[in-house]
């Protein structure tokens, strides 16, 4: 430990979570300055009254004042307001497929069988995206070319109230060209959004050695290096898809040369575009003799440009070639109806090769508690591919739906499959309200057995004061069983959305309509894809006007875009490949100054963002250096979800490893009320004995028993590297801002404990000393 002398002063860079921060909150101050970033990513510092930059308050470390820089990073422009990333909300379930792909379970080592499955199960999630992409844009085509332009629009129709005149309604090309445009708007935008990307306005310290956190976002990558080619594959698929799909469909073309010309170059695209994501191999870009990187190297900037023009003008020639445009297009049943059996096939496929894929990637966690092993076995790509696909499918059939009511007047068909896909929804929404019901009941029943129980860790933290307790007790309980079960939830909407799916498809592919007694439930799927259409853009349009008006899709969005596009491109950029670099560049401009001790603090997301950035920041130090860095996380998701959720990306000895390199400097302030943000270091707590006991990471790089949790001077309990708060805080302390009330996941700033958490940080306060007992298992090389 190094020794502070009368000039070392702490630098503390804060790092807000999801939904963005305001800047004088996030240094909480009455107002902030900007001193350093780019307009997107900020970094603030409180101001005075001048509007001058401020230091921080005085941080006092072992009885005596120590000079503190207070900056904060602020990143909430990167993901919210506007119109531009409000559209990027109707992208969600190309999000959750991008997401999937970092969801897979790591590689066994050494083992060939397991690199075969993770090079088919990277495949199949790339297959499915594409498809993913192909059905979405189906679906429109279905809407604007079918629904307006051939039926609509028919000469004779009465459709949108007699406005349209004749002349235009004669005219097959005219109509098809009005179909068409839309179509192209939509690929330009889908375009224009994977186009996007964030660059580090820094340099950034060279990584000296590799880590076992290198593969989180912007710990080692500065770039998502298949990008490009895997963006021309999807907007390639999506043209070739118009083509086909109005040019006659799966069976062939409508008759015509330039038609059959433009139908078969349309397949040809279609298919390279589908077989190419099928054989992109390694999404990682880490092998560089992965399968697929002669695709690679073909998809050079000429061939793309090639590929997508092709495209255009296949799409273009729609208006040429269909001068008799019918009544309906003749290929919209049968082309939805193959890229939702494909898509479906894909997932299916991918959740069977996942199972042995994750069998054999669980011996890197069979040592661990179950609290801390990865979801649903590792095999949780499965369910939120699927779940992707089938929101994906069903936005597209309401809107749709949708539309058809807005047009009204006379009837418009749609596609033989849409009474199967409102089945299916009906289904999912009433399986959802009995769950609903029979998890209700059950809480309800367990509530009346055990009773309003006190946990006991509330009984030490509120000692003495009975009305803290009472008030923290319910908020404890709920929390634990929202970390407990957040998955379950997933899994329970995927499952009752999956045997929708069955339910339906099972007439539909027998070519019968859906039995009369299962109308009501039609009905009611109606109303559901009605609600998620209408609701959905309701909320892209409140993100739009005012970002602080549709928090659910902000929160969302911020969690999604951590993840570079690997599985699908057509996603808003990742905003960690510019904020890690920039965070980890700060932090060591400052160490070039001897005398500074460096604290990066996050809270929520920002304690992920915080965790990439110590581990870029130390690749790049020497150890002298390292020794001078430490972190605080606040409300963080790092042991509940992300790496139970990631585990080949976020494993537990990679955090292991990052919490013996720091040497207690990694503090974590915790509270039972919080349902993101438990206990990180810690895991098996129990009170024994009128004592706070459990195990955890140890400094010695080691994880074991730790000695009991120490009462600290604000009333926190210090266990190992966890700093469990009381919520309701203890005080008022004279000199500090009071957050009265229970605060879940909210106001860590204002916690007494957060300064002396900085202070054990900086290394200028030593934290609660770990046992030396035998260890339950060793970092590789740690004596």
């Amino acid at each position: 430990m190094l020794i502070p002398g009368p000039d070392t002063r702490v630098i503390e860079i804060r790092v807000h979570g999801i939904l963005g921060t305001q800047p004088a909150d996030l240094v909480d101050a009455v107002a902030a300055v900007d001193v350093a970033g780019d307009g997107a990513g900020r970094i603030v510092r409180p101001a005075d009254r001048l509007h001058r930059p401020a230091p921080g308050a005085v941080l006092r470390a072992d009885g005596r004042p120590l000079a503190r820089t207070l900056e904060g990073y602020v990143w909430g422009a990167l993901t919210s307001g506007g119109w531009a990333k409000a559209i990027w909300a109707l992208l969600f379930p190309f999000s959750l497929a991008n997401v999937s792909s970092w969801m897979l379970p790591p590689v066994a080592a050494g083992s060939r069988v397991a690199s075969t499955l993770g090079v088919c199960c990277r495949g199949l999630l790339r297959l499915a995206a594409v498809l993913l992409t192909v059905l979405l844009v189906t679906q429109l085509a279905e809407v604007s070319l079918d629904l307006l332009a051939a039926q609509c629009l028919a000469p004779g129709n009465r459709c949108l109230g007699g406005t349209v005149p004749e002349w235009l309604r004669e005219r097959a090309g005219v109509r098809a060209a009005i179909g068409v445009v839309p179509l192209l708007l939509v690929v330009l935008v889908l375009a224009k959004v994977s186009h996007v990307n964030w660059t580090a306005g820094s340099d950034e310290p060279e990584p000296r050695a590799a880590r076992k956190l290198g593969r989180l976002p912007g710990a080692n990558r500065i770039a998502d290096p298949d990008a490009p080619a895997l963006r021309t594959l999807h907007l390639t698929a999506a043209l070739a898809a118009v083509g086909v799909l109005a040019l006659g469909g799966p069976a062939g073309p409508v008759p015509g040369a330039l038609a059959g010309l433009g139908w078969t170059v349309a397949v040809v695209l279609l298919v390279v575009s589908v077989v190419g994501a099928l054989v992109f191999g390694d999404p990682t870009g880490s092998r560089p003799e992965r399968l697929g990187r002669w695709l690679l190297a073909a998809l050079s900037p000429v061939s793309r440009r090639v590929l997508l023009t092709l495209g255009v003008l296949v799409v273009a020639s729609v208006p040429l070639a269909t001068p008799r445009l019918a009544f309906a297009l003749p290929g919209t049943n049968a082309m939805l109806t193959v890229v939702t059996v494909a898509l479906g096939g894909a997932c299916v496929a991918l959740g069977v090769l996942l199972v042995p894929a994750a069998l054999l990637a669980r011996s890197g966690w069979a040592a661990l508690p179950a609290e801390l092993r990865p979801w649903a076995g590792g095999w949780m790509a499965a369910p939120f591919m699927t779940l992707a696909a089938l929101l994906g499918g069903g936005f597209g059939a309401g809107v749709g739906i949708t539309v058809r009511q807005v047009l009204g007047g006379v009837p418009l068909a749609l596609p033989h499959g849409y009474a199967f896909v409102t089945l299916l929804w009906g289904v999912a929404a009433a399986l959802g309200v009995v769950a609903l019901v029979v998890v209700a009941l059950v809480l309800g029943v367990r509530r009346v057995v055990l009773g309003a129980r006190v946990p006991p860790e509330v009984t030490l933290l509120h000692a003495g004061r009975p009305a803290d307790a009472a008030a923290a007790a319910s908020a404890w309980r709920l929390a634990g069983w929202e970390r407990r079960h957040v998955h379950h939830a997933v899994l329970v909407v995927t499952g009752v959305l999956a045997i929708g799916a069955m339910v339906s498809a099972a007439p539909w592919l027998g070519g019968s309509l859906p039995p009369a007694w299962t109308h009501p439930l039609s009905g009611f799927g109606l109303v559901a894809l009605a609600f998620l259409a209408a609701g959905l853009l309701r909320e892209v349009y409140a993100a739009a006007r005012a970002p602080q008006a549709a928090r659910h899709l902000g929160a969302l969005s911020d969690l999604a875009c951590f993840w570079p596009r690997e599985a699908h491109p057509v996603v808003p950029p990742c905003y960690a490949l510019k904020v890690v670099p920039e965070l980890a560049a700060r932090a060591a401009e400052y160490l070039a100054e001897p005398n500074t001790r460096v604290v990066i603090a996050g809270h929520s997301q920002g304690t992920v963002i915080t965790v990439a950035a110590a581990t870029r920041l130390l690749a790049g130090l020497s150890p002298s250096e390292a020794q001078r860095v430490g972190i605080v996380l606040a409300g963080s998701p790092l042991q509940s979800c992300y790496p139970r959720a990631f585990p080949a990306v976020v494993p537990h000895d990679g955090l292991l490893e990052l919490y013996h390199d720091l040497n207690g400097r990694w503090r974590t302030l915790a509270r039972g009320t919080d349902p993101i943000g438990g206990g990180l270091t810690t895991w098996r707590r129990q009170v024994f004995d009128g004592k706070l006991i459990g195990v955890g990471f140890r400094t010695d790089g080691t994880s074991g028993a730790l000695s009991p949790a120490v009462a600290g001077p604000t009333g926190a309990l210090v266990l190992g590297g966890d700093h469990w708060l009381p919520d309701p805080q203890r005080g008022p302390f004279p000199g500090r801002r009071w957050a009265p009330g229970v605060q879940h996941h909210g106001d860590y700033f204002s916690d007494p404990e957060w300064d002396r958490a900085i202070a054990c940080a900086a290394g200028m306060e030593s934290p609660v000393e770990l046992s030396h007992r035998p260890a339950l298992f060793r970092l590789p090389g740690a004596s």
